[in-house]
Order: C-alpha cells, then structure tokens, then sequence
C-alpha cells in the first residue's frame, strides 16, 4: 500500500485493469486505498450502507496470486467495484434499502453479481437506495440520505444514489445499479457520472429468489462509471442470455468497445429540448442546448425532433406500481409498518390497478413504441436534457419546475425524461455536460433505438472526447 498513488482511485477502470495485469498495481493496493478513502470520505456521503472490508481483502489477495502465478484473468480482474444493495449478494446483507429488510442474508448471488464477480472484480461493499427502488431519490428508514459530493446538502438522486456518489467521489472504480423509471440516468445527471440503462433483457434480471415469475416491462440492469469506456467493458460483463429470466434477450452481444471507438461524422441527431412539453429549468435548457453543438462539430447533422409524448406519466406508473405490488404487497399488511411513505405509496397503488387499466397503460406503452419508432426512421439517436432540474436539496423536493408544477407530486414529477424510456424499453444514456450557477452536474440525455446500445455509447464517447469531465473532481473527493 505504501507509495500508492491517490490519484489511482480516479483512474478510470480501463486503466485499472491494463496496470493490474502488467503488474505495475497490485489489487491489494487499490482494494486498501478505497477501502480507506470510503473510511475517510463516506460519513459526508453515506453512499455504502455495507462495506465489505474483509471480503474485500480477502478477494484481492487472491486476484494478487492470479496475477503472479499467470493465469488467465477476466475483464475486470482485480478491479474494485460497488454493488447497489437492491442486488442480491451471497452471505452479504441486502437490505433493499429497507426495514423490512434491514438483517436480510441472501443465499445465492443475483445474475449481475454473479457476473461482475467471475469476471474477477472486488466487491467493496453494498451502496445506498431508496426502499426497492421506488423514488428518485436515495433516502429510507435505515439512516441517513445520500448526499451529493458536489454539494452534500443537495441530493444524489436515486435509486442508484449510492452507486453515483460513490464513483464521482472516488470511492470505487466501477458501480452497479439498476433502472427502473431513470434509477441509473437520475443520479448520473445529478452527480456527474456516465450511465447507460441497456435495452429491456439485455442484462438478465435473475434476482437469486426463486419466486413466481412476474412480467418485468420497466427495470433494466446496469452500472455508472468514470468514462464510456468503463461503461462499455462493464456492460460487455453483464449482457447475455440468462434462461433464468424470462426476459433475457437470446440475441449476440454486440461488441460494446469496438463501438467506442467509431466515428460518428453523418450521424442523424435529434434534439428535443422538451419531449414535446416538459417544463425544463432555464439554466439546465440552455446549457443542454449550448451542449449540442458539440455533435456538429464532430460532423453529425443536428435537427429538431418533432416527438411529442402526452402523460407518459400514468401508463408507467401503472406498470411500474404493479410490479411493486407483485413483489412487496405483502408488506402492507406487516404490523411492524416498515415500509417508507413512497414505499407505500407505490404500493397501494399497485394495488389498486385494475385490469382495464394495465390493459389500456400496455395499449398507450405501445403507442409510445410507436413513436419512438418513427423518430428512429428519421434520426439515429435522439437526445434531450436527462433531468429538467440539477440536484436539490435532500430534505425539500422541488415545488416548480421551470413554470409548471411537477406531475403527479413533487416526490415523483422532477423525472419526466426518463421514465417514458423505461415504458418502452430502449437504450438510453445520461453523459455529463457541465455544471449549473450552483456548481451542480448537468446531464445530457442520449436515446436509442430497442437493442442499438452500440450506437448510444459511440455518440457518448464521441461526445466525451468532444465534451471531456473526468478532470473535474467534486469538494468531496
């Protein structure tokens, strides 16, 4: 440990992995140092709600002999990562970001862990999220919110806050999350990161429980990092067929790197500053719209979408609420109450779809793929702000946005931009693209079409060598 490098715990995990193999780094080395520095840092941020120290050692000191001895090591060999704690972990407390279960030991790995971990990555421990992943936001009953590194007063987003804040202030190399209604694009926009949601089944949703099957529209698999780069080694990790998911996608799986390296020069952008009505911050509209020029100057052809979406909010909501009442419903009648006011919220409202209802929100879902499709006839990708606000504060909920007050409330109406994704299962990305008058990231929204992952992560890297951000570091960091 001594004589490493603290810079080397901003390093992106691309480089991690080529300084692991040719020695000139030990995996015991960067394992300690973040180790130390979420020892250090993490009090301001509680972005860990589980730091597994031990196993962490553990693990690396056996990644260390790999190396050594010359074995074959796996794409994340030796690199540490964290692991949202709605993910199922063998032997290692889940939560769910829950009191129901906040003692909770699962026996069996999910399918993200159990890939990131054959692929030889060190799990630093289990990052912060709200209750099953049901706000846009990481607080719960369990402790303290997540708080932002650019400004710990203000909020790191959700549900993969934990993931975000952790990545941007330095407390590991690679994170998983996962995407619901923007679980991965909320926190990236708002601290700063780089995240895809892959396309519907492209990452398998095996939870480690065997339990009834139960149709799965919205939630997709994924992570947050440093650099597209990381993004794209991470995602060739995780995608893959599973028939342990209904859901899985049998199709190949792409290669993800190759796709960073393409020339974008002719590819159709369009900008659609609003989806056709959304109310956007007037700080977040203009730098987002001064962001586009970048694609003009990398040779692309930037146009106005003509996409216009009218209450996406409803049909997703009743989709969503659904599958959270299929999964927790049960908690509600717990005399213990554990669960949180969205938490319950969410719920009931599940519990109260009928079937004409999730029939008409599975017709309007359709008439959203619709749309979307003939956009794609046109454009090849189209992009939009990821959020209409920047981070705010962790204890107050934004009551206006832009002019409009936020649909349905304002513990759910600051995410119009990206649930309407999650409905019809595409790609989608949020890449930064600068900061606010408050010093808070801003994130710029990049859609794809169903299953063109390599086309959203060619625009972002192209973007990013345009637009670069992994020299800015937050105050806490």
């Amino acid at each position: 440990m001594a004589g490493i490098d603290e810079n080397l715990a901003f390093a992106p995990a691309t480089e991690l992995k080529e300084l692991i193999a040719s020695k000139e780094v030990s995996p015991v080395e960067i394992t300690q140092l973040y180790l130390d520095r979420i020892d250090r840092l993490d009090g301001q941020l509680n972005s860990y709600l589980t730091v597994t120290s031990e196993l962490a050692l553990e693990s690396a000191r056996k990644a260390e002999k790999a190396v050594v001895a010359g074995d074959e090591l796996g794409p994340l060999h030796g690199i540490p990562i964290s692991i949202k704690d709605l993910q199922m972990t063998k032997g290692v407390k889940t939560t769910g970001g829950s009191l129901a279960y906040k003692d909770r030991v699962p026996d069996a790995d999910c399918a993200v862990v159990e890939r990131v971990l054959s692929a030889g990555a060190i799990m630093l421990g289990k990052t912060n999220s709200p209750e099953f992943g049901l706000l846009g936001t990481t607080e719960n009953r369990l402790g303290d919110p997540c708080r932002n590194p650019w400004n710990p007063e203000r909020t790191s987003g959700g549900s993969s806050g934990g993931a975000g804040a952790s990545i941007i202030a330095g407390l590991t190399s690679l994170a998983t999350g996962g995407d619901g209604g923007g679980s991965i694009r909320i926190p990236a926009s708002f601290t700063g990161t780089y995240g895809i949601k892959p396309t519907q089944g492209r990452v398998s949703s095996y939870t480690g429980i065997n339990s009834p099957p139960a149709a799965n529209y919205t939630s997709q698999q994924g992570g947050l990092t440093r650099t597209v780069r990381d993004s794209a080694l991470m995602l060739q990790v995780l995608s893959g067929y599973d028939s342990r998911d209904p859901g899985s996608l049998r199709a190949p799986v792409p290669d993800f790197m190759a796709a960073t390296e393409r020339d974008v020069s002719g590819f159709r952008i369009g900008w659609s500053p609003d989806f056709g009505g959304i109310s956007v911050d007037a700080e977040v509209a203009e730098i987002t719209k001064g962001a586009i020029e970048a694609f003009s100057e990398l040779g692309c052809s930037v146009d106005q979408s003509s996409l216009k979406l009218e209450n996406p909010f409803d049909p997703w909501l009743v989709i969503f609420a659904a599958s959270a009442y299929v999964s927790n419903g049960h908690l509600l009648d717990d005399p213990a109450d554990p669960l949180t006011w969205y938490g319950k919220w969410a719920i009931e409202q599940g519990r109260d779809v009928t079937t004409t209802n999730y029939v008409r929100a599975l017709g309007i879902r359709n008439q959203m793929i619709h749309k979307f499709e003939d956009e794609f006839e046109t454009f090849d990708v189209l992009v939009s702000p990821t959020m209409p606000i920047t981070a705010f504060p962790t204890d107050k909920y934004p009551q206006k946005i832009g002019d409009q007050d936020p649909y349905p409330n304002p513990g759910w109406g600051f995410v119009p931009f990206t649930h309407p994704i999650n409905t019809i299962g595409f790609t989608a990305a949020s890449i930064p693209c600068g900061f606010d008058s408050d010093g808070m990231p801003v994130g710029l929204h990049i859609v794809g079409k169903h299953g063109d992952e390599e086309t959203v992560l060619a625009v972002s890297a192209a973007f990013e060598s345009a637009r670069p951000w992994i020299q800015r570091r937050p105050p806490v960091s």
